[in-house]
């Protein structure tokens, strides 16, 4: 099992290195996205607390 985690990885690795030199754009839009995800997440979160804090009145 420990070697197809090691196979697995090496795989996305050969993959992310060959998108980023066959096409920074893409991959920069990719980036892109990624983060913005993050930032939604992150902004999904604090907005669920902020209704716990505020005893889950709308």
């Amino acid at each position: 099992m420990v070697q197809a985690k090691k196979v697995a990885l090496y795989l996305v690795v050969v993959f992310v290195l060959y998108v980023i030199i066959s096409d920074p754009d893409t991959a920069g839009d990719y980036v892109t996205m990624g983060f913005e995800g993050i930032s939604n997440a992150a902004s999904a979160v604090g907005d669920f607390m902020t209704w716990i804090a505020n005893g889950g009145n709308s």
